[in-house]
């Protein structure tokens, strides 16, 4: 007998990325074969009329969303799919060729699981990974995953693969939230039902060059933040203590403020003041407490301060070849 090929809706989220979004459907087509069938539902939020085509070139069902942000799309096609299963990806990253088969070996070996997530790799804006795939160990699951899931550890949404009952038993992405959407829906799934992970690379996930997205962060961060208190409150028998439910908030926020931080010594060591004294303020105001330590160690922040203040340090002149 013939082993029925599993037919999975593959949700992809997109706002005017022509040039990145047909590298992401390419990588979804590539895994169809004698195992998979996909249902590509592209949920576009955008202005650009290529979309559409893009779409239609690579036989997704494309969806037109007049509500803005990547839940506003995900809930599109989620509204949609037809699948026995979920999965996702954003218009910017792509599938690895090792995705899918792990999760869907962990939701046929164990029906109390609910969906699964994978391992992510970093890449720069050319697709070139920048780490190794993460998370490097499981993460576990239960209260395990649920504390690190709550103090840093953010899977990506595109290496979750879902049993398509998770729409009804979750319901849909939070369009309000404009960042961490995605987490949220995910913390759901840990905090109500089985979440699980498999330890294969699916997805490489396309970074912003460092430094350059200072107004997208100051917004997510408070998104972010929303999110934290949303799910960690309920939950504030895992933490045992305040000062550990304290140090989960600033396993939270962290990235943010080291983005903000290395940002500011940039733009100091560029001789833009102004600039560095806005992402010196941010960081402030994302974690004072590390912030007050950091001010008197010896660091990143503070070496920006004082090159806010004083100026950068001069660089030390290259001896030059002599005849």
């Amino acid at each position: 007998m013939k082993a029925t090929r599993r037919r999975i809706s593959v949700i992809v989220p997109t706002r005017d990325r022509l040039d990145f979004l047909p590298q992401a459907l390419a990588s979804i087509r590539a895994l169809e074969g004698s195992e998979y069938t996909f249902e590509i539902l592209v949920g576009d939020n955008g202005f650009a009329a290529e979309t559409r085509l893009i779409a239609e070139k690579f036989g997704a069902n494309y969806i037109k969303v007049d509500r803005t942000g990547a839940g506003a799309a995900r809930n599109a096609g989620l509204e949609a799919a037809t699948g026995d299963y979920l999965a996702f990806l954003d218009d910017d990253d792509v599938w690895m060729s090792t995705h899918l088969r792990d999760q869907l070996a962990i939701l046929d070996a164990r029906p109390e699981v609910d969906a699964v997530i994978g391992q992510a790799v970093s890449t720069d804006t050319a697709l070139q990974p920048v780490s190794k795939p993460w998370p490097q160990e499981s993460p576990g699951e239960g209260d395990e995953l649920l504390r690190k899931m709550l103090s840093g550890f953010f899977p990506q949404i595109g290496t979750t693969v879902a049993r398509i009952q998770i729409r009804e038993m979750i319901g849909s992405f939070d369009e309000k939230l404009i960042g961490g959407q995605d987490l949220d829906w995910l913390l759901r799934i840990a905090r109500r039902r089985t979440l699980s992970c498999a330890l294969a690379p699916c997805v490489l996930f396309r970074q912003r060059p460092p430094g350059s997205y200072d107004a997208l962060q100051r917004k997510r961060v408070g998104f972010d933040r929303r999110v934290f208190l949303r799910h960690a409150v309920p939950e504030w028998r895992i933490w045992g203590s305040p000062k550990a439910f304290i140090k989960a908030y600033s396993g939270t926020l962290i990235h943010f403020y080291w983005y903000f931080v290395w940002a500011a010594l940039d733009r100091a060591n560029a001789g833009q003041r102004v600039a560095a004294a806005r992402c010196v303020i941010s960081a402030i105001a994302i974690l004072p407490w590390r912030a007050a330590y950091d001010v008197v160690a010896p660091g990143a922040l503070r070496t920006a301060i004082r090159a806010i203040l004083f100026g950068p340090k001069p660089s030390r002149a290259q001896p030059t070849a002599t005849s």
